[in-house]
């Protein structure tokens, strides 16, 4: 039986603003879930309803196999953690931990156990006696999660409560947080709009957008194989390359047919085996949106600069500088995908490369119409595009690239639902 289930739970407010759309969520017993989603997705409303903080519209929640839509937050047996830490600045960390057991009128010699437990945990033991603007943002935070371990709640809840850190303390308290959870394996739920946060730290992630469940999984299958579009975009940095593209059966070239299936970026076409082949197979024919990881592009050519203004390429042009790149024997001549290098920026442990295609991305103004009605490719001067290669990889910007794609890593969705195919 789940430690927090939610069903259909619904909250509208009296301006007719729907902020939450009949989700449904378990958490089990000692897991850690994440919800996660842009700014005004829902996720805080979901946490507040389930501490008791916010009215529901419709649905339940319950704990174990007990209704608790109207059972007072007090009585509920949970403890929050807040964004803000709360802490009460005439009071000592001691006072601060122990507030709610005062407040529960437990026996002295109980509450002073619980606090330095509590505190040992933390590792709060030396700062005891100090008031919380003596304390720095990550030492208040501990002392919030004191606050809450404290009462040996069944349910944790926490509402981003790393947000007001600096990057690198963020980093050192996802751990902390997570060692907690784990030496006291009660059910975690925790709010943030942080991608990374909500990856690294939850068991299993949901992932909202307008007040409705996108998708409910591990935060490998999230990355792995994304539900939709949105989801595909959200999670992941850089954010997966979306282009609209076409699947064809194959092209006749000299009087010959080739029937392997392909998937159509732009003016290329990119070879798709059996399995990946079956898989689209209703969409033959039709539109479709393709997504690539940009870790999934693997540089194997380069050649020189692109010449200064020379956006247009003609066919044979394109030709020639392509037959300049394939130098590298593993390079299949269709298993790849031609860029113009824009921008690279070197972050030590990888490299980002922002490029170009003749495709349009989804969500961006289609390219613009080839004017001169010379045989011939427009390519943007902007990126449409963004692949994470090795650090030791030698591109600049202006040159030709030619990438590998392993097309079992492509990704396939719908153009009218943005629904995955």
């Amino acid at each position: 039986m789940a430690a927090i289930a939610l069903r259909g739970l619904t909250k509208v407010y009296a301006t007719g603003v729907k902020a939450l759309d009949a989700l449904d969520l378990d958490v089990g017993d000692g897991e850690f879930v994440v919800l996660v989603g842009p700014s005004g997705c829902g996720k805080t409303t979901a946490l507040r309803m389930v501490a008791g903080l916010e009215r529901i519209t419709s649905g339940t929640v319950s704990f174990g196999d007990r209704v608790v839509n109207d059972v007072s937050p007090r009585y509920r047996d949970v403890a929050m953690v807040f964004q803000n830490y709360a802490l009460y600045p005439h009071l000592s960390v001691y006072h601060n931990i122990g507030f709610a057991l005062e407040n529960k009128k437990v026996e002295k010699a109980e509450r002073d156990r619980r606090i330095r437990s509590a505190a040992a945990t933390l590792g709060l033991t030396e700062l005891l006696g100090r008031k919380p603007q003596q304390l720095s943002g990550g030492q208040r935070q501990r002392v919030a999660m004191g606050r809450a371990i404290v009462r040996s709640p069944s349910v944790f809840l926490m509402d981003e409560p790393l947000s007001n850190l600096d990057a690198k303390l963020r980093v050192q308290m996802r751990s902390e947080v997570l060692r907690v959870h784990r030496e006291l394996s009660a059910a975690t739920l925790y709010v943030t709009h942080d991608q990374i946060e909500a990856m690294t730290m939850g068991d299993r992630v949901a992932v909202l957008q307008g007040g409705v469940l996108q998708q409910y999984d591990t935060p490998r299958s999230l990355y792995d194989h994304p539900a939709n579009v949105f989801v595909a975009t959200f999670i992941g940095s850089p954010a997966m390359n979306l282009y609209e593209a076409g699947l064809s059966a194959g092209v006749s070239a000299g009087g010959t047919s080739d029937t392997t299936p392909t998937v159509v970026i732009g003016s290329q076409r990119l070879p798709l085996p059996a399995p990946v082949a079956a898989r689209v197979s209703a969409y033959q024919g039709r539109k479709v949106i393709v997504g690539i990881r940009p870790e999934d592009l693997a540089v194997t050519a380069t050649s020189g600069p692109t010449p200064a203004g020379d956006a247009r390429l003609t066919a044979d042009a394109r030709l020639a500088a392509d037959a300049q790149l394939v130098t590298d024997a593993r390079l299949v001549a269709d298993a790849r995908l031609v860029a113009d290098a824009r921008l690279v920026e070197v972050l030590g442990d990888e490299k980002h490369v922002y490029f170009s295609i003749d495709a349009t991305p989804v969500g961006a103004a289609a390219a613009v119409a080839d004017e001169s009605g010379q045989s011939g490719i427009l390519v943007s001067s902007a990126p449409n595009g963004v692949a994470r290669v090795d650090p030791r990889a030698e591109i600049r910007p202006g040159q030709r690239v030619i990438f590998a794609i392993a097309p079992e890593r492509l990704h396939f969705f719908d153009p009218d639902t943005g629904n995955v195919i």
